[in-house]
């Protein structure tokens, strides 16, 4: 008599979810191109496209995706409006990171998409190795991809332009602590939370913590922010360094 055989228990899938990813870009062929390049790798999958910013926002909505790859310069709605009407619109836990993709470094439309809440910003030409990079490190809820850049960015932009109504008055810093001050200025100079630990002599979570409580107290949303804050409110002037 044949014994049965007991059938083997079902292998479950380990490791979190991929991330999902939406691409929207008002040319087809970078539009394609990119989310074929992203579809290859097997942590991500990209739920869908976009051809504007209104398109964009839609399909956010509906899909609630992890990522968008944001152009910044789409007709109609352009991926500026597109960045702020999902930053204002949606609760945070709903809110995707937005990864501005733009063909110039210094690009006004890029300053005023991270001012809009973008998390970062990456340039068109970019590696497929280094495009990978970004979006695992923006949905990891890192802000600035290339610290040196976006300062350089923030700083030209802010010294060009007059100051505008919204933005932020320098008696706003008077709620930050003098070591909190601090931290905001090595903000600004694109430091890691890490570097900042061996400049000021402490732990990386006393760091997490001081930048957590800036963010509380000037009402940011991210670091990212808190960069362009510090330039807005003339804490870190545009072309110095401070010796602290």
């Amino acid at each position: 008599m044949t014994t049965p055989q007991s059938t083997p228990p079902a292998i479950l899938p380990s490791g979190p979810p991929p991330l999902r990813i939406v691409v929207a870009d008002d040319h087809q062929v970078v539009r394609t191109g990119f989310a074929a390049l992203l579809d290859t790798q097997p942590d991500f999958t990209v739920v869908g496209t976009a051809g504007d910013g209104t398109e964009a926002v839609r399909i956010c909505r509906e899909l609630r995706p992890d990522v968008v790859l944001m152009d910044v310069r789409m007709p109609g709605t352009d991926g500026i409006e597109a960045t702020r009407q999902l930053t204002e619109s949606l609760p945070e836990a709903d809110r995707p990171r937005i990864l501005i993709l733009t063909t110039f470094d210094l690009d006004e439309y890029v300053y005023d998409a991270l001012r809009a809440g973008a998390n970062g910003f990456l340039l068109k030409d970019v590696t497929a190795e280094r495009l990978f990079d970004a979006v695992r490190i923006i949905a990891d809820g890192e802000a600035l991809l290339a610290p040196t850049v976006t300062r350089r960015l923030i700083g030209e932009f802010t010294r060009q332009r007059p100051p505008r109504p919204d933005d932020r008055p320098a008696t706003a810093l008077t709620a930050l602590t003098d070591r909190e001050t601090q931290v905001l200025r090595l903000l600004a100079e694109g430091l890691s939370n890490a570097e900042i630990a061996v400049r000021l002599v402490v732990t990386e979570e006393t760091v997490k913590t001081h930048v957590s409580r800036i963010l509380g107290k000037l009402g940011l949303r991210d670091r990212t922010q808190a960069v362009v804050a510090a330039y807005e409110t003339g804490l870190v002037v545009p072309g110095t360094h401070d010796p602290s």
